[in-house]
Order: structure tokens, then sequence, then C-alpha cells
């Protein structure tokens, strides 16, 4: 089962994603990003943008997947809703699929500035993976 959830930190936001594989939980940690700027059923999937990162830890893998879309998010004013993510070899493909930011329909709560180190954790639970970090907003 796949989803993904806010968690309480102090002044930052923790994000979490939950999948029966590990690219499914780094894909769910995306919509919790997205979902702290805006409902992610608000973002439209029309356009396609290639994302690649490359990290021997897979904590970190996490953390560099994050602030690749923060990135992409900010250069591109889009936000993004649907994800297919691949991993292999410390190497992480994917594809983020959204849209040109539109205030007056994604009504944009907060901007994040970066994917932390804090509770960063990326761990094979009894159910399945679990991809979490905070985000500096």
């Amino acid at each position: 089962m796949q989803y993904w959830e806010h968690f309480q930190h102090s002044a930052d936001i923790g994000v979490r994603g939950f999948g029966g594989r590990l690219e499914e939980a780094f894909a769910q940690s995306a919509v919790a990003l997205t979902a702290i700027i805006t409902e992610p059923n608000r973002v439209r999937p029309q356009l396609a943008v290639k994302i690649s990162c490359h990290c021997g830890n897979v904590d970190l893998l996490l953390m560099e997947w994050l602030n690749a879309l923060i990135f992409e998010m900010s250069v591109r004013k889009m936000l993004f809703a649907r994800f297919d993510v691949e991993i292999r070899n410390g190497d992480l493909l994917a594809t983020a699929w959204g849209e040109d930011i539109d205030i007056e329909r994604h009504q944009p709560a907060v901007e994040p500035k970066g994917a932390t180190l804090t509770e960063l954790k990326v761990r094979e639970t009894d159910h399945g993976w679990l991809a979490q970090c905070v985000i500096d907003v």
C-alpha cells in the first residue's frame, strides 16, 4: 500500500512516504512534499520533467531527490503531483509530472527551501518501505 503523511516538527514540516517498494516510498515522499504547498489533487500532470540523482547512501539519496524536486519547482515555477521513480545502485532516475503554478487554483501555502538531514531515514519495515525527512520551509 502506498501513501504519504506529514509529521510534526518544531518550525519545519516532516514528510513521510510509504510503499511496498523503495521506489514507491520515494514517490510518496515527493507527493508529501507537494502537499506542503498545495493539495496534490489540484495539480494536473500535464508536463513531464526528467530528474536524476546519484548517491551511494539511500538516506542521502532521499534528501538529494527531494532537493532536486524543490530546485525544479523553483526554477520552472511548477508543481508536481505524479512521480515514477527507478533506483538502481545508488542512481535515481525519475519522471515528475505537473504543471505551471496557478496561484488562484493551487493556493500555495508555503515555499519549501530544502530537504534536511533532520530525522532523515529510509528503511524497510514489516509493512514495506519508509522514506522520511524534515523539509525546511
